[in-house]
């Protein structure tokens, strides 16, 4: 029998650390603006869109301009070809959408997020500038851009009022015995049952 997959504390980024790679990240890409450099602009686009869509690696590669859409009260990403060659849409919120807008002023390519040759960036190219913030940002070693994915996971499944059915359909899961993992995770009953234990 397989062992059960867990998804345990050290996998996500607890909500200090976010705020350490955001604050980071986000006034680099002020600096940057001001000088006319494009990598922290990107760079910080690509983290706040893994943060705030727990898109896979594979998906963020592949995002080109004309999937993403946003209208009156309708902001969406619409990810093709994810895993098991699957499409989905992705709903955002209005701030993530601010930060793309601003970033698409800056893009040069039909890829949202092209390397500063023009080129799509590859899976390794995102690993890679994500490490080099989260070092900067002084987070543990350990949290690779897939961390982000399991972050947004957690955090959805909370601020949803604990709704696996949501999560689902945001993450891409085919099954949602895999996003049961974040489920084991929360458990708002459990808390509340073990807070009422008193053995004094």
């Amino acid at each position: 029998m397989a062992k059960q997959w867990l998804i345990t504390p050290d996998k996500y980024l607890s909500t200090n650390e976010i705020k350490q790679l955001t604050t980071t990240i986000d006034d680099a890409a002020i600096l940057a603006k001001s000088k006319g450099r494009f990598a922290p602009v990107r760079d910080n686009a690509i983290i706040h869109l893994a943060l705030g869509t727990g898109l896979r690696v594979s998906e963020l590669t592949n995002l080109k301009v004309d999937h993403i859409h946003f209208k009156r009260g309708s902001n969406q990403i619409v990810v093709y070809n994810g895993k098991g060659n699957k499409d989905r849409i992705v709903t955002i919120n209005n701030n993530l959408k601010s930060i793309i807008q601003q970033y698409m002023d800056y893009h040069p390519s039909e890829y949202l997020f092209p390397s500063e040759r023009g080129k799509q960036l590859t899976r390794s190219g995102i690993q890679q500038i994500f490490k080099k913030w989260a070092k900067k940002a002084g987070l543990p070693q350990r949290y690779s851009i897939h961390s982000l994915r399991h972050t947004y996971a957690t955090n959805l499944y909370k601020a949803s009022g604990y709704n696996l059915r949501l999560v689902q359909k945001q993450l891409g899961h085919s099954s949602i015995s895999t996003t049961q993992v974040y489920a084991d995770t929360f458990d708002e009953d459990l808390e509340i049952a073990v807070e009422k234990l008193d053995f004094s």
